[in-house]
């Protein structure tokens, strides 16, 4: 979920933590465990620092490291370990609870969208997305933000974020539904599909669909129980030849492919350079396809210059591959 999202889940939860006997009559532990919550909520996402470095080192380790086992295990010890130490005299178990409770909270929720999580690690390194509900879904942050304001017009924080919940549970499980729906029609309509990738979008039961066949893609749309497919293309594996072999050695590249699970590849030979691209078909907008990696060398199969990340028009891509350094 988005940053925002994840803030008022922190605070949800702090104030669902008032159902808890222990912090009825505590304030100090009420405090320390909204600090808690707050702080669980985000502190998988310090990773986003990495974007200060360049794209793909975000796109390789966002969601990544910072969302596995042993990341929400530490999480979940030390944010509590911390607070105890400013306010030794409240009960830690609690505290603990709590706050971990916001750092899994965190992760799961993180796995229902498209982008997904490592949160298999260190089992596994593959991308767990379910692809149910968009990075920044409307509903369910404006649910969040009603509860907020009905606690501050005092009503009971515990009885309203439960009654929260319980309305996301079920909002969920609609999701949930909306989405084995596309699987199924899709899988009539394509008996031979090896993958179904769905992307949530703000609008509810719009979807886009990036659909794998032994021989095509297939780039689609989905809204009120309608597919369209939208564009086709025919599946092609990476060729064995130098220019491709080394494009691929370049560390947008890297991070690109160990993070897109659906893309087509293009080469393109200019009057002094090749350009290498790689496309994702996940997030069809506008008819464009904003997320790519590019590479282009030179006739020896030198990288002149390379790029990785969301761009939305050809003269912006072109501008960062004339400013963006040769891969290390």
């Amino acid at each position: 979920m988005d940053t925002g999202t994840h803030i008022v889940m922190g605070i949800a939860l702090g104030g669902l933590a008032t159902l808890d006997p222990a912090v009825q009559d505590n304030p100090a532990l009420f405090n320390a465990i909204m600090v808690g919550t707050i702080a669980g909520s985000q502190a998988p996402d310090l990773d986003t620092v990495t974007k200060f470095k360049n794209n793909a080192v975000y796109i390789r380790n966002h969601r990544g490291i910072t969302h596995s086992i042993p990341a929400v295990l530490f999480w979940g010890i030390s944010i509590p370990a911390l607070i105890f130490l400013f306010v030794p005299e409240v009960n830690f178990l609690h505290l603990w609870l709590w706050s971990f409770l916001a750092v899994i909270l965190h992760v799961f929720v993180d796995l229902f969208n498209a982008y997904g999580t490592q949160a298999y690690r260190p089992f596994s390194e593959r991308w767990v997305a379910w692809g149910i509900i968009n990075t920044f879904d409307p509903y369910i942050f404006l649910f969040h933000i009603i509860g907020i304001l009905t606690w501050m017009f005092g009503a009971d924080p515990g009885y309203t974020f439960l009654t929260v919940y319980f309305v996301l549970f079920l909002y969920y499980v609609k999701r949930y539904l909306d989405k084995r729906q596309i699987t199924k029609q899709v899988e009539a309509r394509f008996p031979d599909v090896e993958q179904i990738v769905t992307s949530p979008t703000m609008r509810n039961r719009h979807f886009r669909l990036a659909i794998t066949t032994p021989t095509h893609f297939y780039v689609g749309k989905s809204e009120n129980g309608t597919i369209t497919i939208l564009d086709e293309f025919h599946k092609k594996p990476l060729p064995e030849m130098p220019v491709m072999e080394k494009a691929i050695t370049d560390h947008h590249v890297e991070a690109f492919l160990h993070f897109s699970p659906v893309y087509r590849w293009t080469i393109v030979e200019h009057d002094h350079h090749t350009e290498v691209r790689f496309t994702d078909l996940r997030y069809r907008s506008k008819g464009r396809y904003p997320f790519v990696a590019v590479v282009t060398l030179d006739d020896d199969l030198e990288i002149l210059s390379s790029y990785t990340g969301w761009i939305f028009s050809e003269e912006k891509l072109q501008k960062k591959l004339d400013t963006m350094p040769t891969s290390s």
